[in-house]
């Protein structure tokens, strides 16, 4: 068992992609500097494809017009991974943490991510599991023929072992979005959501104090509930520090 240490876990709400990716550099930078402990935002974004430092945007299947008239933004981003979907309905977990000061090793923090949604996943009564090769959280699906369908992705990146974007987890997500893609690149698997599986409705409040928890434990952090208003201060101030250093 690792040794607890605090953290904070701020709820975002429904949040604007670009926005959650602003406030992760202004986290990044502050958590390089040691001004603030290790970070776990959650959010749901507005429907929005990003699309991974490795993807290939052939798997966009939809065209800019068809995007617009859905209403779906996009982004080219700098984590890893390829090409996946945002939206309602979908918790999105974007640890900011220094794993410097966790654990110097990136596989084991990727199969942290995924086994903290397995966990919670099986709290529901559902079997999930990892596929080996791919990244993310799969349910074995026995009436299909292709066996299984994607419950969760994964797509992190790093600098100086300090952690950004992180996991997508599909709660009550419309699947139907998933078509104007390929989702994470793999032509022949489909999305599934935890609705989907249990075969009812599903707050976003019953799931994500199951992901926080059993992220905490993997990770050995004990993550505090703060507010936006509490982190945009500590963001602030060492802002201010940095800018009063510049002059």
């Amino acid at each position: 068992m690792l040794a607890m240490k605090t953290g904070l876990v701020v709820h975002l709400g429904l949040l604007e992609y670009g926005a959650a990716w602003e406030l992760q550099r202004r986290i990044v930078a502050a958590r390089k500097a040691g001004a603030v402990a290790d970070v776990l935002l959650l959010c749901e974004h507005p429907h929005v494809i990003t699309l991974g430092r490795n993807g290939k945007i052939g798997n966009l299947r939809a065209s800019d017009h068809v995007l617009r008239q859905m209403g779906v933004s996009f982004f080219d981003t700098d984590r890893g991974g390829d090409i996946t979907y945002h939206g309602p309905g979908q918790l999105v977990g974007y640890p900011v943490l220094n794993l410097a000061e966790i654990r110097r090793d990136v596989a084991w923090y990727l199969r942290g991510l995924e086994e903290a949604m397995i966990r919670a996943t099986a709290e529901f009564g559902i079997p999930s599991r990892r596929v080996a090769g791919r990244t993310g959280v799969w349910v074995d699906i026995p009436a299909k023929q292709d066996g299984e369908e994607k419950l969760a992705a994964i797509g992190v990146h790093l600098s100086r072992w300090v952690t950004s974007h992180g996991f997508a987890y599909n709660v009550s997500t419309d699947l139907r979005y998933f078509d104007l893609m390929v989702p994470c690149g793999i032509a022949d698997k489909r999305a599934t959501s935890l609705e989907k599986l249990l075969g009812r409705g599903v707050k976003m409040e019953e799931v994500s104090p199951r992901i926080t928890a059993n992220l905490g434990e993997l990770l050995g952090l004990d993550f505090r509930l703060a507010d936006g208003d509490e982190l945009d201060a500590l963001l602030r101030t060492h802002e201010d520090h940095v800018a009063l250093a510049a002059v």
